[in-house]
């Protein structure tokens, strides 16, 4: 049957919606491989034993904000053995860790909160492929992912279950910073990935990092926008202050100009559909800069 709409992807480009503070919040993820099929709602209906399943649970409930997603590679689809990776992207403490399994009910040992696995010297790039939660996952991610496999050793990029905002697909997420992309093609990821490997951001498609709030995604986006500070330690959160229902001020350190506060107000954007099968028009959030003020740190 035809489709009655624009695939969301789609409309967002066509509204011109911005990336900017789009990307979802997360502290701690939890990445476990997992090759059969993914249904709509992954975790729930896959076909690990309810025992794993209940330990998946408890480790998300020990720390805030911690995301499991499952992975897959092409490459590793004859492999012998599983793999799991533990991220931390909370701005200063980020860290990788990976765990090697032959079954998932090996996971039952597995304490990701508390630090197992050995540490990953190399980045994680993980492309959103879910075409059943959305088809623009699948119709946009498959072909950013075959791209980046072109570029990339294999265990530095993962197909991956929902990130987040089907409709800036292309997304990607690199870990362990936590850094979203959005509406990426192939010649788009590899001037990401150039900059990823230089330790600097890459702002166009950027739609923020996962340890910051939405309003703090913004006033990092209008910083560097406005300072060219594009390395990955260029800006440190000082405070982020809420002054109303829809008033914002921000604090940053940035590298050799001090401290950068900017003010946000937080508006509604155009009507547009969220995902794919949202049948109602939502206006989403987006943030506006009142004022930037700059003064020595302290």
């Amino acid at each position: 049957m035809p489709r009655r709409k624009p695939f969301c992807a789609d409309e967002s480009r066509a509204n011109d919606e911005p990336l900017s503070a789009t990307a979802s919040r997360v502290d701690h993820w939890i990445l476990v491989e997992y090759r059969s099929l993914w249904s709509r709602d992954a975790f729930p209906g896959s076909g690990l034993s309810e025992q794993v399943k209940d330990h998946l649970r408890e480790q998300l409930a020990v720390r805030r904000r911690t995301r499991l997603l499952f992975i897959r590679s092409r490459a590793r689809r004859g492999a012998t053995g599983l793999i799991a990776y533990a991220a931390t992207s909370r701005e200063g403490e980020e860290a990788l860790r990976a765990v090697s399994f032959e079954h998932h009910r090996d996971l039952l040992d597995v304490d990701f909160a508390g630090g197992a696995g050995e540490a990953v010297d190399h980045p994680i790039l993980l492309v959103c492929t879910h075409g059943k939660h959305d088809p623009c996952c699948a119709r946009y991610g498959r072909p950013l992912y075959d791209a980046l496999v072109d570029e990339l050793e294999p265990e530095w990029v993962w197909q991956s279950t929902h990130v987040g905002g089907d409709r800036f697909a292309g997304n990607l997420v690199c870990l362990p910073h936590g850094l979203y992309y959005g509406r990426l093609d192939g010649a788009a990821a590899a001037r990401v990935l150039d900059d990823l490997l230089a330790d600097r951001v890459h702002l166009d498609p950027y739609r923020g990092r996962s340890c910051y709030s939405f309003a703090v995604q913004a006033a990092e986006r209008a910083i560097r926008t406005d300072t060219g500070l594009y390395g990955l330690d260029d800006l440190r959160l000082v405070a982020a202050h809420r002054r109303s229902d829809s008033a914002w001020t921000v604090a940053m350190s940035a590298r050799g100009r001090g401290i950068e506060e900017i003010d946000l107000r937080e508006e509604a954007g155009d009507l547009v559909h969220l995902t794919c099968s949202a049948d109602e028009l939502r206006r989403p959030r987006r943030f506006v800069v009142s004022a930037r003020r700059a003064r020595p740190a302290a």
